[in-house]
């Protein structure tokens, strides 16, 4: 415990994250920070996509979701993944482009654990990130 009160990626190292995003660029760039922090990213295009990706792998440890994005958005997504007995608990960060008044309000309504607004700040993602898994 000491180890990781001291070492800041030490909470990140080896943990799953799911992004869920319908933009590759936005995907890439998360990826290329998370992937630098040693955790293992997997992606979803979508909320469909992101059900199916928690199903199959039971280890992810945190998702970052999209709000805006088609077939199934980031609100309805956080609600379906809050209605899961197993996932009550998982670390949801919602993200969204379009900053609007109320949008995090909005986001904690539907499930999810904190908000950020895109363009994402990587230092803060990195820093919600660990205080989430710390709990």
């Amino acid at each position: 415990m000491l180890h990781m009160v001291h070492d800041k990626t030490a909470i990140l190292r080896q943990k799953k994250v799911l992004i869920v995003d319908d933009d590759m660029r936005n995907t890439f760039a998360l990826m290329t920070v998370l992937e630098d922090n040693d955790m293992e990213v997997l992606i979803a295009e979508n909320g469909k996509e992101a059900l199916e990706s928690l199903t199959e792998h039971q280890d992810i440890a945190i998702v970052l979701m999209d709000i805006m994005m088609p077939e199934m958005d980031g609100y309805e997504a956080i609600q379906q993944i809050r209605t899961q007995p197993h996932h009550r608990q998982l670390p949801v960060i919602a993200l969204t482009a379009k900053a609007m008044k109320g949008d995090k309000a909005k986001c904690i309504e539907a499930g999810a654990d904190d908000y950020l607004a895109k363009p994402v700040d990587t230092d803060k993602l990195i820093s919600l990130m660990r205080v989430w898994l710390y709990r």
